[in-house]
This record gives C-alpha cells, sequence and structure tokens, in this order.
C-alpha cells in the first residue's frame, strides 16, 4: 500500500546526516581604508571608516555616520558589509605613518621650515577666530611666514589699521565677524580704506556658525531667541554646560574639536580667508 503523501522532513531521512543550526558563515578579511562603509554588528552603528589609530595599546577604525558623528570600535571581527561578516584589519604600510600631502587647507604640503614671519599681517575679531584659522590653515601660515594677530573687536578698526601703517611689502588684511549690508560692522569696514588693506567678512553671527552644523548632529544652527547671548543659547541647545565663560571657553574647544579639515568649514567662510592668504601674500609686488 503506497503510503498517504505526507510534507516534506527538513531534516531528511537522518537527523544526523544534516545539522540543523549550520556554522555561522566565517568573517572574509577587509583591510580598513578610508571611506568603507561598515557596520558594528553589537551595537548597529553604521559608518564610513575616516581613520585607523592606536589607543591604549590598541588598534581602533573611527567610523563616521551619515550626521557626522564619529565613534571607536576595535579591529577584529563584528563588522557586515552589505549583510556579510567581516573582519577588519589595519592597511599594510611603513611602521611610521606617511607625510601628508596635503595640508588641512586643502593645500599641498611643503616639506620645509617656517618662513621668517613678513612684515604683512591678518587680523581676526577673536581669539575664537584666530584659533579656527590656526586649525585649518595654520600650516599654510608657516610656509609662507603669515602671523595672524587679533583684533579684539571691530570698533577700533580704524585706529588698528593707522598704528600698523600699511605700504608697499607691508600689507594688512582684515576678517569681520557678521559683515553684511546695512549692519554696523559694513558702516565701519566703509571707513576703512588704503590700497594695502583688504577688509573681508563673513555673513555668520559668529565664527563658531562657519563650522558646518554637521559637525554637531544638526542639519542647521538653531536660531537663538533676541535677548538670549548666542553663544551660551547655542551650548544649551547641544546640552551641554552653558552657565559661566569657562563653559563657553570649553564649549568652543569641543566644537573647534569636531573640525577636521576644510571640508568641516563653510564656504563663506573658506573663500574669505583664502582671500586674505593670497593678498598678503602677494606683497612682494608691491617691492
Amino acid at each position: 500500500m503506497t503510503p498517504p503523501d505526507r510534507p516534506a522532513d527538513r531534516y531528511g531521512s537522518d537527523v544526523l546526516a544534516r545539522d540543523p543550526h549550520p556554522a555561522r558563515p566565517r568573517s572574509a578579511e577587509r583591510t580598513a581604508e578610508r571611506g568603507l562603509v561598515v557596520e558594528d554588528v553589537e551595537t548597529g552603528w553604521t559608518g564610513a571608516v575616516v581613520a585607523v589609530e592606536k589607543r591604549g595599546g590598541l588598534h581602533v577604525v573611527v567610523l563616521e555616520d551619515a550626521r557626522g558623528r564619529t565613534r571607536a570600535f576595535p579591529l577584529g571581527p563584528g563588522f557586515w558589509i552589505d549583510g556579510q561578516p567581516v573582519r577588519l584589519v589595519a592597511p599594510k604600510g611603513p611602521a611610521a605613518p606617511a607625510a601628508p600631502t596635503r595640508t588641512a587647507s586643502g593645500s599641498v604640503a611643503v616639506r620645509t621650515a617656517a618662513r621668517t614671519a613678513r612684515a604683512s599681517r591678518i587680523l581676526v575679531e577673536g581669539r575664537h577666530d584666530a584659533e579656527l584659522v590656526e586649525r585649518v590653515w595654520g600650516d599654510d601660515l608657516r610656509v609662507e611666514g603669515v602671523v595672524v594677530e587679533l583684533l579684539e573687536g571691530v570698533d577700533d578698526l580704524a585706529a588698528a589699521v593707522r598704528d600698523f601703517r600699511p605700504g608697499p611689502g607691508r600689507r594688512l588684511g582684515v576678517l569681520v565677524d557678521h559683515l553684511v549690508p546695512g549692519s554696523k560692522e559694513s558702516r565701519i569696514v566703509a571707513q576703512v580704506r588704503h590700497p594695502h588693506v583688504l577688509v573681508v567678512g563673513h555673513p555668520f553671527v559668529d565664527v563658531w556658525q562657519a563650522v558646518r552644523p554637521q559637525r554637531l548632529g544638526w542639519q542647521r544652527w538653531p536660531e537663538i531667541p533676541r535677548g538670549t547671548s548666542w553663544k551660551h543659547g547655542i551650548l544649551a541647545a547641544l546640552g551641554w554646560p552653558h552657565a559661566t565663560q569657562a563653559d563657553v571657553a570649553h564649549g568652543w574647544k569641543r566644537i573647534l574639536g569636531t573640525v577636521r579639515d576644510y571640508t568641516d568649514l563653510e564656504p563663506a567662510l573658506l573663500g574669505r580667508v583664502e582671500e586674505l592668504v593670497d593678498f598678503v601674500t602677494a606683497d612682494a609686488a608691491d617691492a
């Protein structure tokens, strides 16, 4: 008699002939190259490789997610690429890291000692402006021998220009915050005219805004209510301490720390600083 039809046995007729729990696929080895997008299995964090570093004797891979946030994970197994398990390994190369071919500003890196300072200078309004310029353009400025000095506010710009005594071979470039039509700053700048002085500005309320907001997890910088200190309001929006000036200083250090190179700054600042550098380094034409 023919036995009645029955569902197929998913394990076969011999339960020992097939393992119902097949082995997990083995991780393929992949080099943690910059730009490679991976997912950490344990946390679900997905991001592109931006660096491989050694921290406390442990090699880690730094991943940047779509919002610009970064997080470090130990190199090795525990990652996915396109749904497949991988084991990340450090890029092969010489023991000593190769010298960068580009500076933070995107310029070709030049291996040379810093040049003796020129007579020409660049003035910026405050310490935060100076620190941001140094972080991105510092290498370029040292090669060119350009010194950045503090103006400490734009109100005394005319006096600062007179004291500098600009002339042939002694150019002065000035970077002004919030230089927009009709502003107090625009009226002050209009009073300063000299063939060896170039004053440019950016439209931001504060140079903090020149940092792309994505570096802080925002799509745009928040609007701070009128009557509230802008910097304190920004730190409050970030959930960071903001009660004292020490809090403001520490908050700026954290913001500055998110800036890796020129790609983390807004074009409205990039173009103005490059313009100033070109102007003050063209002083040889005055001689």
